[in-house]
């Protein structure tokens, strides 16, 4: 089974996934967090552009409800930067997205979608795989959801099981995933609390024919889960290289970044919101971090975090 990692904003841009990718191996394909508007951006432009991508399999993600601006930038990323399959995010449940019928919100519009849907797959240059969500308020809007999407060459149907309201909490709707699984014609891939093997394993064993699976935040709890999920070793200690993957993303963070070393902390930190479960204290191991003001302190803290017991 194929693994991705799941676009997070604010976290797995170029940086992220570049020092991933040296220091762990098992993912196929790596997405990218959303680009917006007609054009790109100097940091999207930065984030999707081949040279910051070598060596990884890279599906650019574009959150939109208008079609212009959706075909614009497919083509900007078909023919500028050479890739050969795009995604929309119809998943992302934020606020400040969803209440402009964007990501999850646009479920909340199905006539509006499926013109979307319709103008888009009619015009776009490449290929259009789907990371979606079942519904904005309850999940009986999956079915009809669902229906839409039958309508289009979906190139892949990514699904998150749970509402837009729900956001990260509660489990996810395995039935609605189910559901899917039974009825839709599509390839899918299932997104969603996949934190542990044992995870991965009843996913495998209750969707045998699903070939990908998508992991987000449990990829940054435990970053070894794609080489656990295929039985890849290392000789190298797990501690160690939990240090080099963090060493590697510090140094390339302040590398790159214009805005200055206290940026770069709070960057840091929000890795460290995840990171922090891979020691047996995670919620000792994250207030050491977050109570860090500059990046000595910070390199002081986290050579004591890295004697901490791990899990």
């Amino acid at each position: 089974m194929k693994i991705y990692m799941a676009p997070m904003e604010g976290v797995t841009g170029f940086i992220f996934r570049n020092a991933y990718n040296r220091n762990f191996r098992g993912i196929d394909t790596y997405y990218t967090p959303f680009v917006t508007g007609m054009k790109l951006g100097k940091k999207e432009k930065n984030d999707v552009c081949p040279e910051n991508n070598q060596g990884m399999d890279t599906v650019v993600q574009i959150l939109s409800n208008h079609t212009d601006d959706f075909l614009s930038v497919a083509n900007i990323i078909h023919e500028e930067y050479g890739y050969d399959k795009i995604n929309l995010n119809l998943g992302c449940p934020s606020a400040t997205v969803s209440s402009r019928k964007r990501g999850s919100g646009f479920l909340s519009v199905p006539d509006e979608l499926d013109r979307f849907l319709g103008e888009i797959y009619e015009q776009s240059p490449i290929p259009i795989s789907l990371k979606t969500r079942i519904g904005m308020h309850d999940a009986s809007e999956w079915e009809h959801i669902l229906s839409i999407y039958e309508k289009y060459p979906v190139d892949e149907l990514i699904i998150h099981p749970r509402i837009r309201d729900a956001f990260y909490g509660g489990l996810p709707n395995m039935e609605a995933f189910r559901y899917a699984y039974e009825n839709s014609r599509h390839t899918l891939c299932y997104n969603g609390n996949i934190q542990t093997l044992a995870d991965y394993e009843r996913i495998e064993k209750d969707f045998p024919k699903v070939p990908a699976v998508m992991i987000g935040r449990g990829l940054i709890m435990n970053p070894f889960l794609p080489e656990e999920i295929k039985g890849i070793s290392s000789d190298v200690p797990k501690r160690t290289r939990l240090m080099n993957f963090e060493k590697d993303l510090q140094n390339t963070y302040l590398m790159y970044n214009k805005s200055g070393a206290h940026h770069v902390l709070m960057k840091l930190k929000e890795v460290w919101s995840f990171y922090s479960y891979n020691f047996a204290d995670p919620d000792k191991v994250f207030k050491k971090i977050k109570k860090t003001g500059t990046m000595d302190d910070y390199r002081s803290v986290l050579h004591e975090v890295f004697q901490m017991e791990l899990k």
